[in-house]
This record gives structure tokens, sequence and C-alpha cells, in this order.
């Protein structure tokens, strides 16, 4: 079994153990999204974002407050006004959960959720289980553009130092560092120079990666494989790390875990949360302000390809996005700077020269 395998069986599991709370009539929806060949991932998100809207309707609800949530009929779903989604939207901008810690939703959390029980309500409606679809009401928040975190040259640079040479580590950090710099400094060039998602860069087996040809199999959302090449900077990371630390991180290494790319000092495959912790601790070293992330190396990447080429399919074939407009959603802010410089140059025709 490999590592997508493994993960789509643990969700599997988790949405299962999710089906036991959740009201018994949420049972056929999640068969039906089955049917839309939706991943694992999608339907896990699915059933937390409806335990967490089924618990609001129990706090707010004092017919609903002893009930336990299985038993929670359908006929809520009719109940529900636009006026209770509106306020279920409000909730959702902080709320505390079972264990106490407190969590808040902005713009995109709460469409998001808004979203999920649309789609169970779109459902229910079309196949007249329910009579009324309040979700349908209400406008999604409106998501404002955000600017594009990315690294510059130059802090690319420090950070690839700090990784290779754990300048301004602690005491701590060097003691692992003595261990995995060449892993580390591996992951940070693949992540910068191919743009691949955390969760693919982790999900690597050694037979994904190809020195012939400079290419990785990449398992995308979704399921799909994609081939994804990387240049000689890169394979040069890889290549350092395969010769020289994986062997001794791979000793010990438990069976399950023999065959991927990148293990850790517990001898099994890297996680995407250690991952992100890596990425957080030589930002930190090279002092760098910016929050930067895992997701934030891959906008780097997008942002110096879209930058180079000004090829929008190109970037959103490199990046594996399935549409080409949520790659253009992401980059139309550099759209904008790339006209500024066309309006700059425009003067050149009065001056002689266009600006420096």
């Amino acid at each position: 079994m490999d590592y997508v395998e493994q993960i789509n069986l643990e969700n599997k599991r988790k949405l299962q153990a999710l089906l036991k709370e959740l009201p018994k009539f949420c049972a056929i929806f999640f068969r039906y999204l089955d049917t839309k060949n939706t991943s694992s991932r999608t339907r896990l998100s699915y059933g937390y974002d409806l335990r967490l809207f089924f618990g609001f309707i129990q706090q707010s609800n004092p017919l609903y407050a002893n009930m336990a949530m299985q038993d929670i009929p359908i006929s809520v779903l009719d109940e529900m006004t636009p006026m209770d989604i509106e306020e279920y939207l409000a909730y959702l901008s902080y709320y505390e959960k079972r264990d106490g810690r407190a969590l808040t939703n902005g713009e995109k959390g709460k469409s998001r959720k808004l979203s999920s029980i649309r789609t169970m309500y779109n459902y229910y409606f079309k196949k007249e289980l329910i009579k009324t679809n309040a979700p349908s009401m209400i406008e999604a928040p409106k998501k404002h553009k955000e600017n594009i975190i990315h690294l510059d040259k130059d802090e690319v640079a420090e950070l690839i130092s700090a990784a290779e040479n754990g300048s301004s580590l602690t005491e701590r950090q060097l003691a692992s560092h003595q261990k995995t710099r060449y892993r580390d400094t591996a992951i940070l060039m693949l992540l910068l120079g191919t743009g691949i998602r955390v969760s693919e860069c982790v999900g690597l087996d050694l037979l994904d990666v190809s020195f012939k040809n400079n290419g990785l199999r990449v398992v995308r959302k979704g399921g799909n494989e994609s081939t994804v090449y990387f240049g000689e900077e890169v394979a040069g990371a890889l290549f350092d790390y395969l010769e020289l630390e994986r062997p001794l991180l791979a000793k010990k290494v438990l069976p399950e875990h023999e065959n991927a790319l990148f293990l850790s000092l517990k001898h099994s495959r890297l996680t995407t949360r250690s991952v992100e912790k890596l990425v957080k601790k030589y930002t930190g070293a090279a002092n760098i302000s910016k929050k930067i992330t895992p997701h934030k190396l891959r906008s780097t990447y997008g942002t110096n390809l879209y930058k180079e080429t000004g090829d929008i399919y190109l970037v959103a074939d490199a990046l594996g996005h399935k549409s080409v407009e949520t790659t253009r959603q992401h980059y139309t802010a550099m759209d904008d700077d790339r006209r500024k410089l066309a309006g700059k140059y425009s003067g050149s025709i009065f001056h002689g020269a266009p600006p420096t």
C-alpha cells in the first residue's frame, strides 16, 4: 500500500467514526458524495463541517439541546430560516471546540463551511426530502483579494544558506541539523523549484524520482498522476541527500516506510506537519520577517514562473490546478503590475527611451 492509499484509508476510517456522530439521515448524502468521485479528504472535510453545523443547532435550539446528534431528524433542515443561517455564519467568527480551544473563521473559512451545508441542502431538496433551502438564499461572504506572499531571490538564497550551513540555529536545532541538513536542503529546494504541494512532497517514494529525465511522479489532489520536472540545482540537492544522508536515516526504518523518499529521525516517512516546522525553523534562522509556510514556497515558484513566462496556462499546469481560473484568481494582481509597467513604457514614445 503506497502513501496515498494509506492516507485515503485513514480518511475513510475517520469519516466512518464521524458518521456515528452525525444525524442518521446524513448517511445517504455521503453515499452520494462517494458516487461523485470526490476525494476522501473532501468527504472528511464535509463531515467536519456538518458536525459543526449540527452542533450549532444543538447549542442554539433548546428542542435539540438534550438530543443526541444522531437522533436529530431531517425535518430540522426545513426549520432553519435564512436568518438562522446568517446567525450560524456569525457564530463561525468565534466559537469554542469541545476541548475548550477557541477557533475563528475569516471570509474563506465561512465560505467553505457555507458551501458544505449548501451542497447537503441541495441534495436533499432535489431528492424532495426537504421543502425549503435556506442556505441557497444566503450570499457567500465576499472574499477580498489577498496579496501573494512569496520570497524574493535574496530571501530564497538566505533560506537555502540557513539549511545548508545551520547558521543562527539553536544548539538543540543544530544537533538534529547535523543529521538532516541534506534532507532539509533537498526539501526546501524541491518545494521552491517545482511548486509541488507539501502533501505531494511527503508522499514521494524512491521510485518516483528519475534522474534520467529529472522528473518526479506526483499524485495530485484527486488522485491524478503527473510528471513534474526539476532543474539541475534540485537534482544536485536530491542526489546529495540520497547518497550521503538517506542511507543513515534508513538503517532502522519501519518496514511500511522503507520506500519513502524523505525519512524522519523517527525512522518513518516525514509528515506534512514536520515539513511545516522545518520551513518555520529555517525562515526564522534566515531572519525572514514574512510568515512563510510550505504553501508560500509553492507561491514563490508560481510567482517566479509567471513573471518569467507570463503564461497563466503553463503556471496552472505546473501547479496542478484543475482549472486555470483557480490560478488566475491568485495571480491576476501580477497582471495589474504588468499593465502599470506597460503604461510607463508608453511614455518612451515622447521621451525616446524606456524608463529603467
